[in-house]
């Protein structure tokens, strides 16, 4: 039996799919205040009773948004932790509490410290123990909560294999605390973290799915696109082992909290019609006959009332029929987003293109939150608009320094000392190039797991992904002049969960925004975990849009969302499509071969793990086929963009 708060309706329609509560906020911010919330007043109630409470608790960056309103709450309104005990879930074996990728200094650096919590009274699991007393050390950790009360309030994230804490598919219901193996999408995932996934341990010592069972209340929280599928199978499908979220379904008091994007995969949003009476909106029209038409695997002129009738669109046909009628409006809607012109086409009927005639040649601003998701997502769209004549203005937001694995970086220093040793390049006093190569090299060499990269290190890296950068628009016939590399402080400062933009960001987007006064702005992140790179760079440029909302040029600016690297739009929230020629492709796909630190990071092992020059061809070949499913012409590859209002974006 699900328990609800109170007050709250036992059972709402649009929900009946839903085997779990779930709750959707308006962000990731809102929903970590009503957690937080309720984590004040539960240590409030405790304290008052003269009692403790124990606290579960999660690391990752999902739950970093209500640790920080938990420090708040200490520092402005007094809560104390005195009477909190926590267990934290996980911790990565092999990995010292000094590591700084260790959940041990995860916590502390997000938490603990910025509190009054007795250090007594705080548990993480120990990623040193030795191999022989792990099974050991597990029990005992599953005794400590029991002889502290047992979890009073537990808090999870989910990972995109559906795993809570480390328990990955496979784990049983009755598992306790234990060490396990992880699986390779979890490393994957954690790679760029430990700078390269040859550096992610194998293994972790976790919270069973047991144990987590046992606490009093449960809440999983989910920001961003990437969880909405696993989620949905979660709250929706069956329990199953395979699913370990998923077996959270029958707990007396289980929650969750997800943002919009999370939730795009529920039925009560993706298949509205399904659940209950709906509002025949424009854009919900289009989606439904989209919908339909590939439910049935017709194009959408060939769609007879029997197919709406047998697939639960009655009331669309009896709202907004006949169906031929319906079949028209939904084609030429579909057809007016395909131009081969994204910048616009001078001297041009424009009243059924997505993009306007005038002013031409425009000023396009192209946001990449680091140095390769423009090309890899939009290449046949960049060079479109450079070769029609606008003016295109490729700006980097980040180095993207972090994601550059050592070994790559040390390929290039050596490279340096042996290109002076062979030429004789040695000039002047002090380091030569080559010794400074020969420096950093050492210090490349010499640097422990746990130690950060030194400046000359990250400096390098950086240059190593400016020349991908560089090589990738020479590749498609773009000028380095048309690049700007921001390097923004936020991403120069921290470490990946541990973003922290200010000021000094925005600042200098406003002032590249001001040069530039662009009639384009594409960019991507809108639908990302919001402590990710690209979902802090987005959060980042609608900071600067803000700022400068008033100012004259914004009236003639449109923005266009690229959905971001491996990702791709539903054809259904696609504005503009872009068709790329077999050529066009092909030129885009060699650009992909010039981003070497990504290929060396994550390199081809397995069909669900493509290559980024192959997620890149088989993406855009997808969004043809698609256009070409419901009747469209048959293109060979499309990239697509959807259009964000600017009084949207500021909203969001």
């Amino acid at each position: 039996m699900l328990k609800w708060q109170k007050g709250e309706s036992m059972s709402r329609e649009e929900e009946q799919f839903e085997k779990i509560p779930t709750k959707v906020c308006r962000d990731s911010e809102e929903a970590a205040k009503i957690v937080a919330s309720e984590i004040e007043a539960l240590i409030q109630e405790r304290s008052k009773a003269g009692r403790n409470v124990v606290l579960g608790l999660a690391t990752g960056s999902t739950p970093v948004p209500v640790y920080r309103e938990l420090v708040r709450f200490h520092r402005e309104e007094g809560l104390s932790f005195r009477n909190v005990i926590t267990f934290n879930l996980d911790e990565y074996y092999g990995l010292t509490d000094e590591h700084p990728e260790s959940y041990h200094q995860f916590m502390w650096e997000r938490l603990f410290q910025h509190v009054d919590i007795p250090k007594d009274q705080v548990h993480v699991p120990s990623g040193t123990v030795e191999r022989s007393k792990v099974y050991e050390y597990c029990a005992s950790y599953d005794q400590a909560i029991e002889d502290a009360g047992g979890l009073d309030y537990q808090i999870l994230g989910i990972g995109r294999t559906g795993h809570i804490g480390f328990n990955e598919p496979g784990s049983t219901r009755d598992s306790g605390t234990r060490l396990v193996t992880l699986d390779a999408l979890t490393r994957l995932d954690a790679a760029r973290d430990f700078l390269g996934e040859a550096n992610v341990p194998l293994y972790a010592i976790t919270m069973g799915v047991g144990t987590i069972l046992k606490a009093r209340k449960l809440v999983l929280m989910a920001w961003g696109q990437s969880k909405a599928s696993v989620v949905r199978d979660a709250v929706e499908g069956k329990p199953n082992k395979n699913l370990p979220a998923s077996m959270l379904q029958g707990h007396s008091d289980v929650r969750f909290f997800i943002d919009p994007t999370a939730s795009e995969e529920l039925i009560r949003f993706r298949l509205p019609w399904l659940v209950g009476p709906v509002d025949w909106m424009s854009k919900l029209i289009r989606k439904a006959v989209l919908w339909l038409s590939d439910t049935v695997s017709k194009p959408i002129l060939k769609l007879q009332e029997s197919d709406y009738n047998e697939n639960g669109l009655g009331e669309l046909l009896i709202h907004s029929g006949p169906a031929y009628d319906l079949n028209i409006a939904v084609f030429n809607q579909t057809q007016h987003t395909i131009t081969g012109w994204p910048g616009g086409k001078p001297n041009a009927d424009d009243s059924h293109r997505p993009e306007r005639a005038k002013p031409f040649p425009k000023r396009v601003l192209v946001l990449g939150s680091e140095p390769h998701e423009d090309i890899l997502c939009m290449g046949g769209t960049v060079h479109r608009l450079s070769h029609q004549g606008s003016s295109v203005r490729l700006a980097y937001m980040t180095s993207g320094n972090l994601a550059v694995p050592d070994n790559l970086a040390k390929q290039t220093l050596a490279l340096m000392a042996e290109l002076e040793e062979e030429m004789d390049l040695k000039t002047g006093e002090g380091l030569s190039l080559g010794q400074l190569a020969g420096v950093i090299l050492k210090s490349i060499e010499d640097k422990k797991d746990s130690d950060q990269d030194t400046e000359s290190t990250c400096r390098i890296k950086s240059l190593v992904r400016r020349n991908e950068a560089r090589d990738a628009a020479r590749t498609l016939k773009i000028g380095s002049k048309s690049q700007t590399f921001l390097d923004l402080p936020f991403y120069e400062k921290g470490r990946y969960r541990n973003f922290s933009p200010d000021d000094a960001d925005v600042t200098s987007l406003v002032d590249l925004l001001e040069a530039e006064k662009p009639h384009q702005v594409y960019i991507s992140g809108g639908l990302a975990d919001p402590g990710s790179v690209s979902g802090v760079c987005y959060r980042v440029f609608v900071a600067a849009m803000e700022r400068v909302k008033d100012q004259a040029w914004t009236d003639d600016c449109r923005v266009w969302s690229y959905r971001g690297v491996g990702q791709e739009w539903p054809l259904h929230e696609i504005d503009m499509a872009v068709p790329l020629s077999p050529g066009e492709l092909a030129s885009k796909i060699e650009a992909s071969f010039q981003y070497r630190s990504q290929r060396s990071q994550f390199p081809f092992r397995a069909a669900s793990h493509r290559e980024i020059w192959q997620q890149t061809d088989e993406i855009n070949r997808s969004t043809a086929e698609k256009y070409d499913a419901v009747g469209m012409a048959e293109y060979e590859a499309i990239e697509s963009f959807k259009e964000i209002e600017l009084e949207a974006l500021l909203q969001a």
